[in-house]
């Protein structure tokens, strides 16, 4: 057995070799300090027969969990690659993959923002997902390209928190947000398996280690890897139906549009001039999981709105151009069967946030408030998070209730682009026949 020497911060005694990162972990974040040295300490443990014996058990029982649930969303293969190898690559993600660091709100962020919503002085009603954690963009890591791996990280800190069935299935059953690497590589097996075969040939089958920019159709195909309902919304005018943003930065220029309306086919070219297969008709359970009948959008004045009188909300007869986002936006956190609680003029839905995808950059819609204005006027207020700002900085705005409106509220004069994209999580785990259309990514379109 090699020489041990005993660490200066914890007096823990540890191999020779594994001193200086044991040292340097005292450094990190705490909560992935403490899995790491578990993880160490498992490794390095002494050959005593009953010790190894038990963990060998329990490293032949996670094997065998994990290689059960690969079993279960794998029957199929694209590229020929045999079953037992996606099997040990998803073992060794597994064991290896990192928890990212994040800047902890110690309040609670969305108990800050709760709070600062009831003290405004107008009269309002607003809707907030339960719980998210904010995860920024570093300038050592992501700054410019990493906006869509932030938002799939907020994402899975309110699936992670929120919703077992999740919790249990995502990133190995981990229970933890992993990095932005290790989400790369969940996203590559992903497409392995043959989810969104269209994305997987566009970054041509690798994305592993490169700061290449993605979008709502990568955090669509990643979630449905683990079996989770992920579904993708298309705002856009009639005219550019069949063109479908997935990827920030992706343009539509005005030649291509002139072709559009004269019924010509449209090539759209270059690196981030993606767009999604075709459409087909969606089942009548998603349709109205996302505000739609047939596939044509719900007016208020087209369904029953006794969840909307609960809130406080009249109905409105109509939508035009961006006020169709907001109004489909309150539609989809307002749905009664999901509102856990009513603290005055705030209510907690249980529905996940939503990846809010345009063109050049993606946030997170944690909410949406709606204030009352004298003569029956209504003004909408999107509630983002933007993986661009400093989790610090929100964190103290929040608490001196000053300057946060700026950086969370987002009017409806703030849409300026020609389209955008939702991806939301239906709850439930898909199995079988239903795992396997969700390969194919389709998107609902509602025109604006």
């Amino acid at each position: 057995m090699g020489d041990f020497s005993s660490c200066p911060f914890c007096s823990l005694s540890v191999p020779y070799g594994e001193l200086e990162r044991h040292a340097n972990g005292h450094f990190e974040d705490e909560e992935a300090a403490k899995d790491m040295e578990l993880a160490r300490r498992i490794a390095i443990a002494p050959p005593s027969p009953p010790l190894a014996m038990t963990n060998q058990l329990e490293i032949d029982k996670l094997k065998e969990v994990i290689c059960h649930k690969a079993a279960e969303v794998d029957a199929t293969r694209c590229d020929g690659r045999t079953r037992s190898d996606v099997e040990d690559e998803i073992f060794h993600l597994v064991s290896l993959q990192t928890i990212s660091s994040f800047y902890k709100v110690e309040d609670g962020l969305m108990a800050l923002l709760k709070r600062c919503l009831e003290l405004e002085a107008e009269q309002s009603t607003c809707i907030l997902c339960s719980y998210i954690d904010h995860f920024q963009s570093t300038k050592s890591e992501d700054v410019g390209w990493g906006c869509g791996w932030r938002n799939i990280q907020m994402l899975s800190s309110h699936l992670l928190m929120e919703r077992q069935e999740a919790k249990e299935g995502l990133f190995g059953g981990s229970g933890f947000v992993p990095d932005i690497v290790s989400l790369q590589r969940w996203l590559e097996i992903a497409w392995r398996r043959g989810f969104d075969e269209v994305g997987s040939e566009h970054f041509n089958h690798k994305i592993y280690g490169s700061s290449s920019w993605i979008g709502a159709a990568e955090c669509a195909a990643l979630f449905r890897s683990f079996g989770l309902r992920a579904r993708i919304v298309d705002f856009g005018p009639k005219n550019l139906e069949s063109l479908f943003l997935s990827v920030p930065g992706s343009r539509i220029d005005s030649q291509s549009v002139r072709a559009r309306e004269k019924g010509n086919a449209v090539q759209i070219h270059g690196p981030m001039d993606r767009y999604l297969a075709k459409r087909k008709q969606i089942s009548p359970e998603v349709c109205s999981s996302i505000g739609h009948t047939g596939c044509s959008y719900i007016q208020h004045d087209q369904v029953s709105d006794s969840s909307n009188e609960d809130l406080g909300i009249s109905s409105a007869r109509s939508s035009k151009g961006q006020e169709v986002i907001t109004d489909w936006v309150w539609r989809y956190f307002s749905d009664k069967s999901f509102i856990n609680n009513r603290f005055g003029c705030v209510s907690i839905s249980r529905k996940t946030p939503l990846y809010f995808q345009h063109d050049g950059h993606s946030r997170t819609i944690v909410g949406i408030q709606v204030i009352h204005q004298p003569k029956g006027m209504q003004k909408c207020n999107l509630l983002v998070l933007d993986p661009g700002h400093s989790t610090a900085t929100l964190e103290r705005s929040l608490k001196r209730n000053a300057g946060w409106q700026k950086l969370i509220k987002r009017g409806i004069h703030t849409l300026k682009k020609p389209q955008y994209q939702l991806c939301y999580i239906d709850p439930g785990i898909a199995r079988g026949e239903e795992l396997e259309k969700l390969k194919t990514l389709y998107s609902a379109y509602v025109e604006i």
